[in-house]
This record gives structure tokens, C-alpha cells and sequence, in this order.
């Protein structure tokens, strides 16, 4: 199923504040949300918005070092969810002489792609275990707005 980043979020939960990164799939009213670490959400909304802070993180590091070695992102595949809620991503990689398909974090796979524009795809499996109303998601600050009042760049 085709999908893409439809937002970055920060969910309030009992231990606290909790990224969560919202895919919306196809045409489906329900979308994925994956919970994730700060610093992977403020990657992928940094790649998102194709913010330069003039350095570069560990996401834009790992994309050069790969585009210097002949190599592109040309797709990301959520795949599985564990019995534990755990989400796995497929890289798929184009190296100049095959291809490769590289396990990775979905938060990591995420950020690539936003920095890449490579298409997104989630298993109908992972969908169908995962999905939920995106009304819910829909009222949760943004994680650029936490960022901003936590006094970090944008």
C-alpha cells in the first residue's frame, strides 16, 4: 500500500511526551501512527521541510556517504509488526551494482525517504493491525511547535 509522512506529532501519554509519526495510506480514512524517539522525529521534520542547520545530522550523513558510494534510496517498506507492537522497515537500496534490501528502524527508513522523496510502502498486514482514526492524531502538536517552545531551532 502506497503511503506518505502526513504528519510529525507529540503524544501525551502516562510516561510522558511521546513522538509519533503519522502515515496516511492510499485513500483510507485511518492512518498508521509509528511512536518513535525525539531525535528521529526531529529528523524526519527537518527532512520534511528540507532544513539545512549547517551540519549534518546523523540521517544526512548516512545519505551522503551513500550517494558518494554510487548508491540511492529508492524505496522504504514498513514490512512487519511484532507481536510486541514493534514496527520493521525494509531499506531498499540502489547500489551501482545491485540492489539491497537493508533491515532498519522504521523512524531511520523514515527519515531517508524524507530527505529523498523515495517512495513509501506499508505491508496491508501492518495496516490492518496498526491502523487507526486519524481524528486522534489529529489534535497533537506538532513536533516543530514542541521544539519551538523547548527552545530548540526549528
Amino acid at each position: 500500500m502506497n503511503a506518505s509522512i502526513d504528519a510529525v506529532r507529540v503524544a501525551g501519554t502516562p510516561d510522558g511526551p511521546v513522538p509519533v509519526v503519522v502515515l496516511a495510506v492510499n485513500d483510507e480514512p485511518e492512518v498508521l501512527p509509528i511512536f518513535i524517539g525525539f531525535e528521529e522525529a526531529n529528523s524526519i521534520a527537518h527532512g520534511m521541510d528540507a532544513y539545512d542547520i549547517g551540519r549534518p545530522l546523523t540521517h544526512d550523513l548516512l545519505l551522503d556517504v551513500m550517494e558518494e558510494l554510487g548508491g540511492r534510496v529508492e524505496r522504504v517498506e514498513i514490512s512487519e509488526i511484532s507481536d510486541e507492537g514493534t514496527y520493521v522497515a525494509d531499506l531498499h537500496v540502489q547500489g551501482p551494482r545491485k540492489s539491497l534490501v537493508v533491515d532498519a528502524r522504521p523512524s531511520d527508513s523514515l527519515a531517508l525517504a524524507a530527505r529523498t522523496n523515495a517512495p513509501i510502502e506499508v505491508a496491508s498486514e501492518v495496516f490492518e493491525q496498526g491502523r487507526q482514526n486519524a481524528e486522534q492524531f489529529e489534535e497533537l502538536a506538532d513536533i516543530r511547535e514542541v521544539g519551538e517552545l523547548m527552545g530548540e531551532e526549528p
